[in-house]
């Protein structure tokens, strides 16, 4: 299947965002949370970073994404951010795609794909639709093994409890 998902050889500074990425991801499990994050990246290097926060939040849109992206529009004084790259240790949702699309994230790097809710390759191709105002280029399976293991593990673990 295509995905529109970008052909790539191995980007080492692209690996070195998601390996951060990921770091937050596993402090999110540590707090009970699905463990995925997401990282604002601009040319001078890290703008905002954050981790899913629903559960402490209460608040089913506090996606790692959404978070990242609403710090990084505070930092930058902009809605628009232009020029940065958004990492990310889960393929995005429908909902931050949406808000990815609306806040003209260039480019986004995700970790695993997600066959059940996934919008930028698996059920849909939100960020490259071309019936919307702005297209990412999307690159995915960055270091998926890591992040897919993280993510086996905490739902081993909340189903043994």
């Amino acid at each position: 299947m295509n995905r529109g998902i970008q052909d790539r050889s191995v980007n080492t500074e692209d690996e070195e965002w998601i390996r951060r990425a990921l770091i937050l991801a596993a402090e999110a499990a540590e707090r009970g949370e699905i463990p995925v994050a997401a990282i604002v990246v601009g040319p001078d290097g890290l703008i905002a970073g954050a981790a899913n926060s629903v559960e402490e939040l209460g608040d089913p849109t506090a996606h790692a994404e959404i978070l990242a992206i609403r710090k990084a529009v505070a930092i930058v004084g902009d809605k628009r951010l232009l020029g940065t790259t958004l990492y990310v240790t889960l393929e995005p949702c429908a909902m931050c795609a949406g808000a990815i699309v609306l806040s003209r994230i260039p480019r986004v790097v995700f970790s695993a794909f997600d066959p059940k809710t996934g919008a930028c390759g698996s059920l849909r191709n939100v960020l490259q639709d071309s019936r919307l105002n702005h297209r990412c280029e999307v690159v995915g399976d960055v270091l998926a093994r890591e992040s897919s293991n993280m993510l086996k593990e905490f739902f081993t673990s909340l189903r043994q409890l």
